[in-house]
Parts: C-alpha cells; structure tokens; sequence
C-alpha cells in the first residue's frame, strides 16, 4: 500500500514538471484532484494497518474458539473439519452428547427470547429459577413432584 502513495507523489511531481497553472480552471481541477488522490491514499493505508490489526486479534479470538470447542466436545472435535463457510458446523453436535448419564441436564425455551437453553440442576437457585444464558432474563421453573413428602421443597399440583 505504500506504493500508492508513492504513485500519488510521483503524479505531484509530475504535474509539477508540467508547468500546470494554477490560475486556470482545468490547472485547480488537477490540483485538487491530486490532493485528494493522495488523501485517500493516506487513508487506504490507514485502514489496511487497521485490518491487520483485526485480522491478528480475530486469528487469536479464533484459537481461543477452537481450544474451548476441544474442551467442550474433547475427541469429537476436529479443528481441521472446521470450514469456515459452514454455518452449521457446530449444530452436527447433539446436545444430548455432551450431558453425560442425561440425568443432570434437561432443555426448556426462554419464554422472553425463544432460544433452547441446556439447564443443569445445579444452575437452579433456591427460587426455582435461572438466568437465561441469551437475553439474560429470569427464567422460573415449575417442577411437578411424584413423591409424598410436602415438606420436600416440590410443587405438589
């Protein structure tokens, strides 16, 4: 990118050497035109340092992606299957894989933002309810008893 601001400056230097008037109509034309031929030149070099900079702290945020998909899904996961046009990567990753005996766990919808959300017993707080993950919102439970016990902390509808 540096070449074209170079390429900028020599279009100066030669308009330069033309002798353009700048008292005349087509002689502003050209200067201005060069002046900002070379501020946006300035600027395009501006913006690519910028992009680099994103692309190195994106290539970072992207191992960290890749390191928390291998904890989370351990031997099922392969960096090297990851392709970045697919969108649908992730979903080929049953929930119910990752839930261990499946006791522990169970899915229910946010009622404020729609989205399934993955509820292990111990999220639960003393109120039977949870933060939902997504919208951050409260989300209450209601849990229906088979046992005989009232005094087990159950909803006995």
């Amino acid at each position: 990118m540096e070449d074209l601001i170079k390429k900028v400056s020599y279009l100066k230097g030669y308009a330069d050497g033309l002798d353009i008037s700048p008292k005349s109509d087509e002689g502003k034309l050209i200067i201005k035109l060069l002046d900002v031929m070379s501020e946006m030149a300035e600027a395009i070099v501006d913006l690519t340092e910028s992009v680099g900079d994103i692309d190195e702290v994106v290539e970072e945020l992207d191992e960290c992606v890749f390191t928390i998909a291998d904890d989370l899904y351990g031997d099922d996961y392969d960096e090297d299957d990851y392709d970045d046009d697919d969108d649908d990567f992730f979903d080929d990753y049953e929930d119910d894989d990752y839930s261990g005996d499946g006791d522990d766990y169970f899915e229910i919808q946010c009622p404020n933002c729609g989205e399934d959300v993955m509820i292990d017993f111990g999220m639960i707080d003393d109120d039977n309810a949870i933060v939902c993950p997504n919208c951050h919102e409260e989300i209450e439970l209601e849990f229906d008893c088979d046992c005989d016990d009232d005094d087990c902390g159950h909803n006995h509808e």
